[in-house]
């Protein structure tokens, strides 16, 4: 049921906003160089790696790494890099991801291919089970400002609690924190 919800949603999804995210992409060629998404190697499913596109919000030549990570993040965002950001719009070319089953809408957010310490914790608690998804237990619940400890263990307990109506909860709850950018550092 799971994934037929995603392929449903994802299917419309991509329907219902093909010309905003069309207008997002004109937004990024047109106040930066280079490419309107960006195609980032993620850690899905059982460890394997898949490319995962966003809306390009950062330069080009910013390295590739966790944005925390960077030396003044702030400095390598395009024009429209922040509030793409602020509003998660970045996030919505990944309906493709889902639509060809390396997402789900609901999961663990995937992690970049070389956030190993998150990697580990979340194969030690055995979340690695899980598609990664939009969005998440953990992200409804903290997003940015969560350590990789307690991270993991809200993908520990979204592993334990998932349903369907579970999935449902999150999906609403994700709104919010998406409308008013609540627990989004960069």
């Amino acid at each position: 049921m799971k994934r037929a919800f995603d392929l449903l949603a994802a299917t419309v999804g991509l329907i219902v906003l093909a010309a905003p995210m069309l207008a997002l992409w004109l937004a990024v060629r047109i106040t930066s160089p280079g490419p309107g998404l960006y195609w980032s190697q993620r850690v899905g499913k059982g460890s394997a790696l898949f490319p995962m596109p966003k809306f390009r919000t950062m330069r080009i030549d910013t390295p590739e790494v966790a944005t925390h990570l960077l030396d003044n993040p702030d400095r390598w965002l395009t024009p429209v890099g922040p509030l793409m950001r602020k509003l998660s719009l970045d996030e919505l070319p990944q309906l493709w991801s889902v639509l060809v089953g390396h997402m789900s809408l609901v999961g663990p957010r995937p992690a970049l291919f070389n956030q190993d310490d998150l990697i580990a914790a979340r194969k030690a608690a055995g979340v690695d089970v899980l598609r990664p998804g939009v969005t998440g237990w953990a992200q409804i619940n903290g997003r940015d400002e969560l350590t990789i400890p307690d991270k993991v263990a809200l993908d520990a307990e979204y592993l334990r609690r998932r349903s369907f109506l579970f999935d449902l909860k999150v999906l609403v709850s994700t709104v919010v924190p998406v409308l008013t950018a609540k627990g989004v550092t960069r």
